[in-house]
């Protein structure tokens, strides 16, 4: 089976690499500002105000990156989960997170395989079962996804043998369900992002207000000549 390496992207490697180091960076900020602001140190205060923007540009910048590039995304994205439908074995405890994460997608998003159901022909263990088997996540019977995981036997297969459009799963590929997900709550993603960047600008704003509180202090304690 394919290692985590192998199953990544260029495109996906740099998204994960962009979020550890936004994570870092706002947690280093928060302590910052909370020091800055305590002991009211303007340099603390500025730094803090510096972290705030470089976190909005790059949000902006992701935000515009996904925007352009969502094809190629698409399409990286589409090798990936194919490679992981082909190579899905329940006892394989390395792959087990990221194949419980997708079965996690089908059940949630009532979906089966990227394009549809017909992606699940190529797995090597539903082949050599001579497709009598199909995905649980993938089932519209409420007894199959009970088990949640791994593979379901087909009740009575003609001859022994089935094909994709035999088994009790969702007709749904999963890519226009999370496509028809995302337009579902546009609106909902588009307000948190909204209220994100107001609360990162308010932010701003205090913190040049809170070094101007101090530079003013500072001033009137200078004993004049």
């Amino acid at each position: 089976l394919l290692a985590p390496t192998e199953m990544s992207s260029p495109s996906l490697k740099t998204a994960a690499y962009i979020l550890i180091g936004v994570g870092a960076l706002t947690m280093l900020m928060g302590f910052l500002g909370c020091l800055g602001a305590v002991n009211e140190i303007r340099c603390l205060l500025g730094l803090y105000f510096t972290c705030l923007m470089i976190i909005l540009i790059t949000q902006v910048a992701a935000g515009l990156i996904i925007y352009f590039q969502k094809e190629t995304l698409k399409e990286e994205l589409s090798h990936i989960v194919k490679e992981l439908i082909e190579n899905y074995n329940p006892l394989n405890e390395d792959e087990k997170n990221l194949q419980d994460a997708w079965d996690y997608v089908q059940t949630q998003i009532t979906c089966c395989g990227w394009i549809g159901a017909k992606d699940w022909e190529d797995n090597k263990i539903i082949i050599n079962q001579s497709m009598t088997q199909y995905p649980c996540s993938c089932s519209n019977r409420s007894e199959d996804l009970e088990v949640g995981r791994g593979f379901c036997h087909l009740d009575d297969p003609v001859n022994g043998t089935a094909t994709s459009n035999d088994w009790p799963v969702h007709e749904q590929g999963c890519m226009d369900g999370v496509e028809e997900w995302l337009k579902d709550n546009l609106g909902v993603i588009l307000g948190v992002c909204t209220g994100v960047a107001v609360i990162e600008l308010l932010g701003m704003i205090l913190s040049i207000s809170l070094c101007k509180n101090i530079h003013s202090e500072d001033y009137t304690k200078v004993p004049k000549s």
